[in-house]
C-alpha cells in the first residue's frame, strides 16, 4: 500500500519561511502524482499545490502562487513544499496525498486524491 508521510511542520513567525516534505513509499513501479493540501481551524480543506510524476508539471491555488513552490526529487522519493513569507493565514494542518489518475493540468481536487498522510500542523504567529 502507497504510504505517505508528512515532516517539516512547526512554528515560524510571520515572514518567514518553511519546507515541508513528504516522503512517498510502498509503490511498485508507478510513480502518483502528487498534492497538498491544507485545512484551517474551522474551514475547509483546500487545494495547494499539485504536481506530475515526472515533476515537470506543476500547478498552484492563484492566491498561493509565487510564494509556494512544489517540487519532487524521485530518486529520494519525496515531494517538497517550500513556503516563503508565510502569513498567520497559513497556519492550518498541510497534507500530502497522491494519486495515479491526475486531473488535466494537475489541478489539485481534493477528490481526485487516493491516498493520504496524516499532516503536519503549520502555525504561523509571532
Amino acid at each position: 500500500q502507497l504510504q505517505l508521510v508528512e515532516s517539516g511542520g512547526g512554528l515560524v513567525q510571520p515572514g518567514g519561511s518553511l519546507r515541508l516534505s513528504c516522503a512517498v513509499s510502498g509503490f511498485a513501479l508507478d510513480t502518483p502524482s502528487i498534492g497538498w493540501f491544507r485545512q484551517a481551524p474551522g474551514k475547509e480543506r483546500e487545494g495547494v499545490a499539485c504536481i506530475s510524476s515526472s515533476g515537470e508539471s506543476t500547478n498552484y491555488a492563484v492566491a498561493l502562487k509565487g510564494r509556494f513552490t512544489i517540487s519532487r526529487d524521485n530518486a529520494k522519493n519525496t515531494v517538497h513544499l517550500q513556503m516563503n513569507s508565510l502569513k498567520p493565514e497559513d497556519t492550518a494542518v498541510y497534507y500530502c496525498a497522491a494519486t495515479y489518475a491526475p486531473r488535466p493540468g494537475y489541478v489539485c481536487y481534493e477528490d481526485a486524491m487516493e491516498y493520504w498522510g496524516k499532516g503536519t500542523l503549520v502555525t504561523v504567529s509571532s
